[in-house]
């Protein structure tokens, strides 16, 4: 069984898309490791990158050149410096060099040497290969970016079923509901109390609660940025930002130094009915729109719908309850990470294997998991929830016009904050004894439609919404 612990579904990365440009940054950074285990990092003369599949199709759009570049001149994506990400790129075009994990200078062209083929690895639809010349011989090595940041690389026994061999160290094991509605009940906790105990057995509590503020900090910043930051987004579509003047109109500005600050005005703001989904609309758009101009934002469990959580985390903080504190936000994040481990072991979050529903679905169902924790649901209505969440985005195409992840994809990060309030209220709601679907049902369901669904919807750009709109006229 896969362990996944919270800190792998919650990542600190550079947008546009967890898969498309975390994974490859990261597969940079892991072959750079080979190379250096090996004993052939100082021999290497020059370097090459090879895409494939729904990594060359919508790779420019999603920024996987620059993410490989990066990977490759040893930056970390969760320090880097966003602002300085052009400036590099610009260097390396510039110079025809790339400072091999900011330690040589090698020849690197940015046109030859990352190659865009169209046709897919058998493995999985994100494959790339990096190449190496040694004395004049190539090193090969390739890898997969399956969603959500996660790299593997191919098990030759496993290829042919497209599964992975995991092993877990974790004392409460968790491979469906069912397995964890059986440990909440044989330890008599929540949802967030199972995960925290198998959390505890990796990381000290103190190292735990230091990495949910780190992320937490990272999404209330990356909302803050997108509410206080007009113009239109890059890439060539000039899409409108619409978080800063959703904001402006909600509320007047007050001074204030810090995000933390800007969310303590923000719950001294009276709250008319009508303005609470604009709010939360706001909240989402605004992680979306910081994704899309490669801003760091947390992959929750991707980059793509890395706006539902924040949104409805701080729905939770400045609308439901004025008095939740870190403790609250906590359980939230422990309860999400455990939602989206579930469907990544039984189905995937990768939206080139599993179109929208794997990315949006997920998030939303992970974020109406949450909610419903902290407003008093038992566990069974906690998985009612996410049931509910993902029964209503089951199909969801992906279709990113130009391969950006702008349109659809930023207004759908709103829709499934609101699907998951909304699927929260409606677990708390419902006595679990009267559920026809349980979420193991509907997590398998997913991975069957996943599977049956064309290519062409799957984050390739080749169909859908993609195909259809006049680019002229954008």
């Amino acid at each position: 069984m896969e362990c996944i612990s919270v800190f792998d579904m919650l990542k600190i990365g550079v947008g546009p898309s967890s898969s498309h440009t975390l994974g490859p940054w990261r597969a940079a950074e892991r072959w750079i490791k080979e190379l250096k285990v090996s004993g052939h990092f100082d021999k290497v003369e020059n370097i090459k990158v090879d895409l494939f599949g729904s990594l060359s199709l919508t790779g420019k759009g999603h920024a996987t050149d620059y993410a490989v570049m990066l990977g490759l001149s040893g930056a970390n994506p969760e320090t880097i410096p966003t602002e300085s990400i052009e400036q590099t790129i610009i260097d390396i075009k510039s110079t025809g060099l790339l400072m091999f994990n900011n330690e040589r200078a090698l020849p690197f062209s940015f046109k030859d040497d990352i190659v865009f083929n169209r046709k897919f690895l058998p493995f999985h639809a994100n494959g790339m290969i990096f190449s190496a010349t040694i004395n004049g011989r190539k090193r090969k090595s390739t890898f997969y970016s399956i969603g959500g940041g996660f790299v593997v690389k191919e098990e030759r026994q496993n290829s042919k079923a497209n599964k992975i061999i995991f092993y877990c160290t974790f004392p409460y094991p968790v491979e469906n509901g069912v397995k964890l509605l059986e440990f909440c009940k044989q330890l008599n906790l929540p949802v967030s109390g199972v995960v925290l105990e198998n959390e505890k057995s990796i990381r000290d509590e103190e190292t735990i609660d230091f990495e949910l503020k780190r992320i937490w900090s990272t999404m209330l910043e990356c909302m803050c940025i997108g509410c206080h930051t007009e113009g239109n987004l890059p890439g060539g579509l000039n899409v409108r930002r619409r978080a800063f003047d959703m904001h402006k109109t909600l509320k007047d500005e007050v001074p204030y130094s810090n995000p933390q600050e800007w969310m303590a005005s923000i719950r001294n703001t009276e709250v008319k009915f009508r303005q609470i989904l604009q709010w939360v609309s706001c909240f989402a758009l605004s992680v979306n729109e910081v994704n899309a101009a490669l801003g760091r934002v947390l992959t929750a469990p991707t980059n793509g719908s890395a706006g539902v959580i924040p949104a409805v985390l701080m729905y939770y903080m400045v609308i439901e309850n004025h008095e939740a504190d870190f403790q609250h936000i906590k359980k939230f994040l422990l309860v999400a990470g455990e939602i989206g481990s579930i469907f990544k072991k039984g189905a995937t979050i990768s939206a080139a294997m599993g179109g929208c529903q794997a990315e949006i679905g997920v998030s939303s169902a992970m974020a109406a998991a949450a909610l419903c924790e902290l407003l008093g649901g038992t566990p069974e209505q906690v998985l009612v929830a996410a049931e509910i969440a993902m029964e209503h985005h089951l199909g969801l195409t992906c279709d990113p016009i130009r391969g950006l992840v702008q349109i659809p994809c930023i207004e759908r990060n709103s829709m499934g904050a609101i699907k998951a309030i909304n699927a929260a209220e409606l677990a708390l709601s419902t006595d679990p004894k009267n559920v026809k679907v349980p979420l193991d049902s509907v997590v398998n369901t997913m991975w069957e439609t996943a599977k049956d669904m064309n290519s062409k919807y799957k984050e390739t750009s080749e169909g859908g919404l993609a195909v259809r709109v006049n680019l002229t006229d954008c």
